[in-house]
């Protein structure tokens, strides 16, 4: 199979932000058809291979040292499994592709939640997960929690992964405003990791890629400071996808820098892609692959795990190479998944009614 000629300038950074003593984020960017991770000194300016590119962005949570292992352990296991599963299909088309990419979703979530059963000291941690790949000439992103990804076309930004949130579902409902939802207090809380549960549902979604198109991954660190009309400006401004990052980061922390800020800029180009039409409406929203679309999907979505099994670190050997945890706690307000966030006011309001009862 042949693939259309896609070359990529990325460049992705992290920053601790200015209130945490230590960072949760974790990034990843790795050609998958050289199988080889890259390293970030400077725009890196690729041709993307027959088997893709891999863009990641997670953010850990779970206190001390765990929201740092939960999101690199994430890391290195999508990654491994996609090298290891991908690299072994035969007929590397855009569907199976797509599979594979929800299936290192699914698997990191399985190990993620073992891992954290058998070691007591970390159990609870949990990381969101925003994977892209390009692949065949289109981006798709699998994506668990409320880590974003943006889409810069024709001077404007498009958000393409919709927040796995309690205020996102309470907009979907129409009982919060977007405007209410970034002031609310409840923003933290958020309906999906990976790691709690055992099982967790993967939004899958792919778009089609135009010549000059940015994409952009990003913790919430930034996202929460930054608004979407701000990245298009900055986006649309700056051609060089290092600059744009520290320009976006830095923003951000004039801005208070309350959590961990993470991005991935990835600027695509090359006569495998179509050039921007000036007609081209840039609120291009991707298209869902639904878990019955038998048409974008093969029907059997059975998982497939590795044939080699994945080798996960020892806490120590990854708290070996992490700065330690804080000391005292920093104050600020923690992402929670929302089963907690309900068992606390649930308890709440039953020792509300046993004070009530006691008192009358």
């Amino acid at each position: 199979m042949s693939h259309p000629q896609v070359r990529a300038s990325v460049f992705a950074k992290t920053d601790t932000g200015q209130t945490r003593d230590h960072n949760e984020d974790t990034f990843l960017i790795a050609d998958l058809t050289e199988r080889t991770t890259c390293v970030v000194e400077g725009v890196t300016v690729k041709e993307v291979g027959p088997r893709g590119c891999l863009l990641l962005v997670a953010d850990g949570m779970g206190g001390a040292a765990a929201g740092e292992i939960a999101s690199e352990m994430a890391a290195q296991v999508i990654y491994r499994h996609l090298l290891d599963v991908w690299a072994g299909v035969d007929d590397p088309s855009p569907e199976h592709f797509a599979e594979r990419l929800r299936d290192a979703v699914e698997e990191a979530n399985r190990v993620l939640h073992e891992y954290a059963q058998s070691h007591p000291e970390v159990r609870g941690m949990g990381t969101t997960a925003t994977v892209g790949g390009i692949f065949s000439g289109a981006l798709y992103l699998a994506q668990v929690g409320d880590s974003r990804a943006y889409l810069i076309r024709s001077g404007q930004a498009t958000q393409l992964t919709k927040d796995q949130s309690l205020t996102q579902r309470l907009v979907d409902a129409g009982e919060m405003t977007e405007e209410q939802a970034e002031q609310s207090t409840r923003r933290n809380i958020i309906l999906q990791a990976l790691g709690p549960d055992p099982r967790v549902k993967v939004d899958l979604t792919f778009l089609p890629l135009v010549q000059g198109d940015i994409i952009l991954i990003c913790s919430d660190g930034l996202s929460g400071q930054v608004k979407r009309d701000e990245i298009a400006e900055f986006a649309t401004r700056e051609s060089d996808p290092e600059v744009l990052c520290d320009t976006l980061i830095s923003l951000a922390n004039s801005r208070g820098g309350p959590d961990n800020i993470t991005t991935v800029v990835v600027r695509v180009e090359g006569d495998g892609l179509p050039p921007a039409d000036a007609d081209f409406v840039a609120e291009y929203l991707p298209t869902p692959i639904l878990e019955d679309d038998t048409q974008e999907l093969p029907v059997q979505r059975t998982p497939i795990r590795s044939t080699q099994p994945v080798a996960v670190p020892t806490r120590e050997e990854l708290v070996a190479a992490l700065p330690p945890p804080p000391t005292p706690p920093t104050a600020r307000p923690a992402r929670v998944p929302a089963r907690f966030a309900l068992i606390g006011a649930g308890v709440l309001a039953v020792l509300a009614l046993l004070y009530y009862f006691a008192r009358s």
